[in-house]
C-alpha cells in the first residue's frame, strides 16, 4: 500500500508569541482533492506554506510521499503552489511562463517548449501560446498559473485562495475546471479557501480550521449535515443554531426539548443536557397549519427563485431565517405561521 501523498504529524509552527499551527496532525491520500477551510487568521495558509516548504516548523514532522522532508527547503520539495496572484512574469509570454520551470531545472528548450503547449492545451488555452498576461482575462491567466504549475508533475499541487480575484460566475466556471483537470489527471491537490461553497463543490475531504487547530476533517457532506460544534454548524453554510434540551436518548435518536416543542432526533453521540440544534434554512418549511413550533413573518424577501423570510418563533429569543422556493404565494410580513423542522436538515451539535 502506497505511503499518503501528504501527512502532518503534530506539526506547529510559532512566530514568537504567536501561534499559528498548533499541533495539527492529518494525512492526505493520492489522487484526492483536500481543501483546508475556515476564516481569516485560522492557520489554513500557514499549512498550505508549511507543506510547500516556504515556512519551516517550530515543532513536528512532514511527510510527503513517504519522504521525510520537514528540514527540506521548497526548491527540493517535488509539489508546485499556485499563488492567489498568479505570479505570472509579465515581460513574458504565456509559453514562457509555462516554461518557466522546466528550464529553471535545465529541461532543454525544444522540449520545454514542447511540453509547456501540451499542458496549455490541456487547460483550454492552445493558440494563446504567444500572448502577454495583460492580454488575457482573470479566468485565463489563472489557467496558464495551473498549466505552469502541472507541467513540472509534482507529487502534490497547491492553491492558495485560487479565484478570490475572479467574479462570481467565473469563480464557479474556474472551480469545476479545476476540479475536472484533478480527476482527469489524478492530481493530488492542497487547496485554501476561506469561501464554503467552493469548499462544498470541488473537495473529496475538507479539513476545517479555526484559531490555529483542525475543528472537524471530513466528506463534505458529514461536515454538512453533522458539524461537530457550534463553529462548524456556523461556519459551514447558512445554520439557525436554536438552544434546545436533550431530555433523553432513545436508541439512536434523543427526544430533544425545543422551545414549547418536543422533536426526535438522531443524536450522533451528543449526550443528554444542554445542546444546540443546527437547521439549515431550506429545512424549515413554513404554513398556515401548525407545526412543531409557530411564529411570525418579521422580514420577508423576495430574491428571484426564493424567498428569503426572518421569523420570530414562539417560546424563543431567536428568529430562524428560511429559504423558501414557493415564490408565487409569498408569505407577508406579520403573517402566523406554522413551523416544521425537516430532519434531514437538522443536526444536534455540543453546546
Amino acid at each position: 500500500m502506497s505511503a499518503p501523498a501528504v501527512e502532518f504529524h503534530a506539526v506547529s509552527k510559532r512566530y514568537g508569541p504567536v501561534v499559528a499551527v498548533d499541533e495539527v496532525s492529518f494525512a492526505i491520500a493520492r489522487a484526492s482533492l483536500v481543501t483546508l477551510l475556515g476564516p481569516s487568521g485560522c492557520g489554513k495558509t500557514s499549512t498550505l506554506r508549511l507543506i510547500a516548504g516556504l515556512e519551516q516548523p517550530s515543532a513536528g514532522r512532514i511527510m510527503i510521499g513517504g519522504a521525510d522532508v520537514t528540514t527540506l527547503s521548497a526548491a527540493e520539495r517535488d509539489v508546485s503552489m499556485v499563488f492567489q496572484s498568479y505570479a505570472l512574469f509579465p515581460h513574458m509570454t504565456v509559453l514562457e511562463n509555462v516554461c518557466y520551470g522546466l528550464r529553471a531545472g535545465g529541461t532543454r528548450r525544444g522540449r520545454a517548449r514542447e511540453q509547456a503547449a501540451a499542458k496549455l492545451a490541456l487547460v483550454g488555452l492552445a493558440g494563446y501560446e504567444h500572448r502577454l498576461p495583460s492580454e488575457l482575462s482573470g479566468g485565463q491567466q489563472q489557467r496558464v498559473a495551473v498549466a505552469r504549475a502541472i507541467v513540472l508533475e509534482p507529487q502534490v499541487l497547491l492553491f492558495d485562495e485560487p479565484l478570490s480575484n475572479l467574479d462570481a460566475k467565473l469563480r464557479r466556471r474556474v472551480r469545476e475546471e479545476i476540479r475536472a483537470l484533478q480527476q482527469d489527471l489524478a492530481l493530488t491537490v492542497v487547496y485554501v479557501t476561506h469561501d464554503q461553497e467552493e469548499a462544498l463543490a470541488v473537495s473529496d475531504r475538507i479539513i476545517v480550521m479555526n484559531t490555529a487547530r483542525i475543528a472537524q476533517d471530513g466528506t463534505p457532506r458529514s461536515l454538512y449535515e453533522r458539524p461537530n460544534s457550534h463553529f462548524v454548524a456556523d461556519f459551514i453554510g447558512d445554520a439557525n443554531l436554536l438552544p434546545v434540551t436533550i431530555e433523553r436518548h432513545d436508541g439512536e435518536q434523543a427526544v430533544v426539548r425545543i422551545g414549547p416543542a418536543v422533536i426526535k432526533l438522531l443524536h450522533h453521540g451528543v449526550p443528554p443536557g444542554p445542546a444546540e440544534l443546527a437547521i439549515r434554512p431550506r429545512a424549515v418549511r413554513l404554513g398556515a397549519d401548525r407545526g412543531e413550533l409557530t411564529g411570525r413573518i418579521a422580514k420577508a424577501a423576495y430574491l428571484g427563485d426564493h424567498m428569503e423570510y426572518q421569523v420570530a418563533v414562539d417560546g424563543l429569543a431567536k428568529e430562524l431565517f428560511v429559504i423558501d422556493a414557493n415564490v408565487a404565494v409569498p408569505l407577508d410580513t406579520g403573517a402566523s405561521v406554522g413551523i416544521v423542522l425537516d430532519a434531514d436538515g437538522a443536526a444536534l451539535v455540543p453546546p
